[in-house]
């Protein structure tokens, strides 16, 4: 199975449920599911709303792929018997409209699904799924847990869609009761938020606009400029993003240039830059005055920088081809690292993650983190300041990289961020911490750290 499933001609049936489908295995065989989507919808003409729809079937049921499977396997004469790609796939598809959407009539998620596996299997497997669908609208009960109290990584494991080694974090890390709210938060649809570009319109001008073509917004929680925007879509796309008066960022991801605080004039380094959200947001509150190094190892993603730079009309962006690690540069004011990291963070938005990530990636990224806050401290003046920020809620990634660090480097000290932010999302060690469970943001974290002044 690769980008595309056998049909058979003769059989008719959705071809945007199909296309859902079809990312659903791609996103299995181990794409990205944004990936997936884009290669499915490839020539296909769909209109703006059947695209929102095969998005929302392949993104829910992606999320949901543990959850489904439970189920399943309770209306299945063989549950511990695997299935083959397609066949399951298209179970999961079915039930999933069936249990987790409240538009689609039951008879036409069933009748769709048996399309499918009649076009793209044989008669006798669009039966199976047939009986297998019909079997679950009869008897929804069927369907059991393990017990919340004695098994509780089980439970929400199975019932909210994760693998164990996540929950078993969120209960050691959070408790039961925040750990089942984290969760649930994670599973809603994914919000959308808009960054004002100060260079070319204000945020009262932007809200005029989306109150005069009745789009929903709430303002950010914590910046200003950022507006996030109620309901599904891009609104006003071609009137706002692609004339750069807006930039698609989330809020949590504007926190760590914010505390960065670069002033105009200023010399400051982005080292993981591209695509530039954080580079551009630094640029523009620097009122494009000063000087933003842009360094990524990846041409093309940097090449997506600079198309971002053009849109938003920033001209103090240079960007550098170049793994930070092999970079050789003079010092600066102020110093920005975003590492890769797992982006436990933005597991809501990015349905794949939860799948495609495991414990072991938080081993190995950990251990690359801790060599590229050494390198990145390197490029700091004495008195200057570097941010430490992951889009991840992992303390492994996060509180433990920073304070291993600090005792390393006994010439950096914390800089509290209950300077610019409030207790809501500054904790004791003055370290900014966002979760989804809390307003419309991300999961993150960042670090300010100042250089110290010897005499």
């Amino acid at each position: 199975m690769t980008e595309s499933v056998p049909t058979k001609k003769s059989q008719k049936f959705d071809p945007v449920r199909a296309a859902a489908l079809q990312a659903m295995i791609l996103v299995e065989q181990g794409e990205q599911t944004d990936v997936a989507i884009d290669k499915v919808s490839k020539g296909k003409n769909f209109r703006s709303i059947d695209r929102r729809f095969m998005m929302q079937l392949a993104n829910g049921a992606t999320k949901l792929r543990r959850r489904l499977d439970h189920d399943l396997r309770f209306y299945l004469a063989k549950p511990s018997q695997g299935l083959p790609i397609l066949l399951s796939n298209i179970l999961r598809l079915g039930y999933y409209q069936l249990r987790f959407t409240d538009r689609i009539p039951d008879a036409a998620a069933v009748s769709e699904s048996v399309n499918l596996a009649r076009a793209m299997l044989d008669r006798p497997r669009a039966n199976l799924v047939n009986a297998v669908l019909r079997a679950s609208i009869r008897e929804p009960d069927k369907v059991k847990f393990a017990s919340k109290d004695k098994d509780p990584k089980k439970y929400l494991g199975d019932y909210y869609s994760y693998p164990d080694y996540f929950v078993d974090y969120c209960l050691r890390e959070f408790g039961p009761e925040d750990s089942e709210k984290l969760l649930i938060a994670y599973n809603q649809p994914p919000h959308v938020t808009y960054r004002v570009n100060f260079l070319k319109t204000k945020p009262e001008e932007v809200i005029e606009l989306l109150k005069s073509n009745d789009i929903k917004y709430a303002h950010g929680e914590y910046l200003p400029e950022f507006i996030h925007i109620e309901g599904g879509g891009l609104p006003l796309e071609s009137e706002l993003i692609e004339t750069g008066k807006v930039f698609v960022q989330d809020e949590s991801s504007g926190l760590a240039a914010r505390l960065l605080n670069p002033k105009p004039g200023s010399n400051v380094i982005d080292l993981t830059a591209a695509p530039g959200g954080k580079s551009t947001y630094m640029a523009i509150r620097m009122r494009n005055k000063g000087r933003v190094t842009a360094l990524d190892k990846s041409q093309k993603r940097l090449n997506l920088l600079v198309e971002n730079t053009q849109r938003l009309g920033i001209k103090i962006i240079a960007p550098v081809v170049c793994d930070m690690l092999n970079f050789e540069s003079s010092q600066f004011d102020r110093v920005l690292l975003d590492p890769p990291c797992t982006g436990w963070g933005t597991a809501g938005k990015h349905s794949d993650l939860r799948w495609a990530k495991t414990s072991e990636d938080i081993r190995n990224l950990s251990q690359i983190q801790k060599h590229l806050i050494d390198k990145a401290a390197d490029f700091v003046k004495p008195g200057g300041v570097l941010v430490y920020s992951t889009c991840s809620i992992i303390r492994d990634e996060n509180d433990q990289i920073v304070e291993e660090f600090l005792v390393r480097r006994d010439d950096f000290e914390v800089d509290s961020a209950s300077e610019f932010f409030g207790d809501a999302i500054v904790n004791s060690r003055g370290f900014v911490k966002t979760y989804p469970v809390a307003g419309k943001l991300d999961g993150a974290f960042c670090a300010r750290l100042r250089r110290k002044i010897h005499s």
